[in-house]
């Protein structure tokens, strides 16, 4: 009984591992969705779109008189652009029908675990800049210091007047200089962890420092994974192009245009890509009113937020100058504005030029910010306030939309037909995008427009006792950082939602349609500073030095025994389902991992294809499993049951050797 019991056990081993190759050779297994904060309420897992409902256009303000008339301004060249009119944006004649439909949840950070840790490798979701910052004539350097989680449960970035010594680069001499960074802030990035492809996202937000002080820049915005902000060499000729098409412009202008006919790093030929930013929003607080100064033709001033798609190829020509209205055909139709807001007459967009440029007639290029102001007040500056952006993506029978609002309310509505029509070869985003918060110092937001006179308006300390290097400040800005305690930007939670029945919308950095792994991959130096030998490192999974006598939640304790242990060596082992160093943060991954890491054929060799891998697969499986039968019958075919006489006569033989072993013994003895 023993034996037929082994050879049954035999078969369904064998059974087992026959069912246990075929699944893995044909049906891998999916991980559940890994990006969902566990804390995340179960009535916030799913959400419905909001309804653009009522068309608003706000009307320009009557005509200045003659002694507070500004003169009109046109853009640079190489624009040519008519006399700008004080007509508005036309309301759109058409919009996308409201579709009620259930959003899943995808992506959530609650924040819940306090002193939690961002610097790079400590964390899935994000990574805390520690890096100078070369753009927008930026003040500040970002450091992963200026960024934790409280006890509250809130992320919090703060902002503070603190120097920072860093090797910067002249553009005019075209060297390196040492240079001194008076501010020193933080920015979140989810760039390469977690992207996202079309969809909902929303975030609770308590704004930084004062509402009626201008000079911070608190911000929260998507940008193409295929840029990685900072990194300059990154985003020149990707940022903001979203311009699948072949055209004059982007032939020469964009990095991966739709002109290429032959594919490189996993990229489809024929088809343009780049990083299109779409910014939730940007906030300039401060104390100039509507209809006044700079917003002398706006009904919207400080405090406010802007609701932005930035993206190229722009116009370039036949452009509304900055500060004015549009003319009729200068601007895109199909756009939207809610209560209390306004088009975005003061910044219209960029012209992008690069010293590297061989050509610059045919490189340089503008792009548009399509952006929308809303205003503002300290409440926003002092209690908790709900900002959301709705990404439909482009298909063959839309041409999508983006929608902001604020507590529910309409910000914008972009009707990505209008941005067709535009004729200029660009559309609604596609590409996938990471998420970034941070808040900024620059002397072109918030400071005063004007330098004031005999003010050199070329460094900006907060802590100097030179007038020369304090004049340039908007009033009550050094006080504010001084004085009070440091300003600081909180997030309460950030939360991303999907269509499960829209294909198009994807969790991931590098998607079938969009990939983005391999161009990251071979440009690595441009995502990435000199010391850094990869642009992101692993996440470590404990080994975070530890005190095993602490039985708190800070990280000397591992977070605690729900999260990990300090071990006799002194360094955290974390509790499944946790990671980071001390064990801090929630584990994060793509539900599917569309690009793989390569293999050998990746890389340039190419097995010889004797037969499908299919037919190999199942010829393979069923030679084991043949085999396996004629084993098993072998076994049964020897195997006979033992006839009761001859198990008698057995027993006999057994019981009188037994009894001639044991006289043999007593003998010897």
């Amino acid at each position: 009984m023993g034996q037929l019991f082994a050879q049954r056990s035999l078969i369904r081993l064998w059974r087992f591992l026959v069912c246990f190759i075929l699944n893995v050779l044909f049906f891998p297994p999916l991980a559940a969705s890994n990006w969902i904060d566990p804390d995340t309420p179960l009535e916030a897992r799913t959400t419905q779109p909001l309804d653009v409902k009522i068309p608003y256009t706000p009307k320009p303000p009557k005509k200045p008189s003659p002694a507070t008339r500004r003169k009109k301004t046109v853009s640079p060249a190489p624009t040519s652009t008519p006399s700008p009119s004080l007509s508005p944006t036309p309301a759109p004649t058409e919009f996308p029908t409201f579709t009620p439909r259930t959003f899943e949840l995808v992506f959530s950070d609650e924040f819940n675990t306090a002193h939690r840790t961002f610097e790079d490798g400590s964390d899935p979701r994000w990574t805390a800049m520690n890096k100078n910052d070369y753009t927008n004539d930026a003040l500040h350097y970002y450091s992963p210091d200026n960024v934790r989680v409280n006890e509250e449960g809130e992320l919090v970035i703060h902002t503070e007047a603190a120097d920072t010594d860093v090797v910067g680069f002249d553009d005019v001499n075209r060297k390196r200089t040492h240079v001194t960074k008076h501010f020193r802030s933080a920015m979140l990035q989810s760039w390469n962890k977690f992207c996202f492809t079309g969809g909902i996202i929303e975030a609770e937000v308590i704004l930084p420092g004062q509402s009626n002080v201008g000079g911070l820049w608190p911000a929260f915005w998507l940008l193409g994974n295929l840029a990685r902000h900072t990194y300059v060499g990154s985003s020149q000729h990707i940022w903001p192009w979203s311009s699948v098409n072949c055209t004059q412009k982007s032939g020469y202008a964009q990095a991966i245009s739709g002109c290429d006919r032959v594919a490189h790093y996993g990229l489809a030929t024929q088809l343009g890509r780049g990083a299109p930013e779409m910014d939730i929003f940007e906030v300039q607080p401060g104390n100039l009113h509507a209809n006044q100064g700079t917003f002398l033709k706006m009904p919207v001033g400080q405090p406010f937020m802007s609701s932005s798609f930035q993206v190229a190829p722009g116009r370039a020509s036949n452009r509304p100058g900055p500060g004015e209205w549009p003319g009729p055909g200068q601007w895109y139709e199909g756009l939207m504005g809610g209560r209390n807001t306004s088009l975005n007459i003061l910044f219209y967009g960029n012209y992008n030029s690069f010293l590297n440029d061989v050509n610059p007639a045919r490189q340089d290029y503008w792009s548009d910010a399509i952006s929308y102001n809303r205003q503002l007040n300290a409440d926003h500056f002092q209690k908790p306030h709900r900002y959301r952006m709705e990404w439909d993506v482009p298909t063959e029978s839309s041409d999508g939309y983006l929608n902001w609002f604020l507590d529910d309310e309409l910000v914008l509505a972009i009707d990505g037909t209008g941005i067709k029509k535009a004729g200029l070869g660009s559309e609604i985003s596609s590409e996938p995008s990471y998420i970034i918060l941070n808040t900024a110092v620059s002397k072109q937001w918030g400071f005063p427009e004007q330098c004031p006179a005999t003010c050199p308006c070329d460094v900006f300390d907060c802590h100097s006792t030179e007038w020369s290097e304090l004049c340039g400040f908007s009033e009550g800005f050094c006080d504010m950082l001084l004085k009070n305690k440091a300003p600081e930007y909180k997030v309460n939670w950030i939360r991303v939602y999907q269509d499960p029945n829209r294909p198009e919308q994807k969790v991931g950095c590098s998607t079938p349609e969009r990939p983005t792994r391999r161009w990251i991959d071979a440009h690595a130096d441009m995502y990435k500073t000199e010391e850094d030998s990869q642009p992101l490192k692993g996440i470590a999974t404990g080994l975070g030095s530890c005190n095993p006598m602490d039985d708190s939640e800070r990280p000397e304790a591992c977070g605690g025994s729900q999260r990990g242990r300090c071990t006799q060596g002194r360094v955290c082992e974390c509790v499944s389902g946790w990671t980071g160093p001390h064990c801090l943060s929630r584990r994060g991954f793509d539900s599917v991992l569309y690009d793989q890491p390569d293999k050998i054929k990746d890389v340039g060799f190419v097995p010889p294809k004797i037969a499908p891998r299919v037919l190999i697969v199942g010829l393979a499986t069923l030679t084991v499993c043949v085999l396996a039968a004629m084993q098993w019958k072998q076994r049964f075919d020897g195997w006979q049951p033992i006839p009761e006489i001859e198990w008698k006569k057995y027993e006999e033989r057994r019981i009188t050797n037994g009894r001639y072993r044991l006289f043999q013994h007593s003998r010897s003895a």
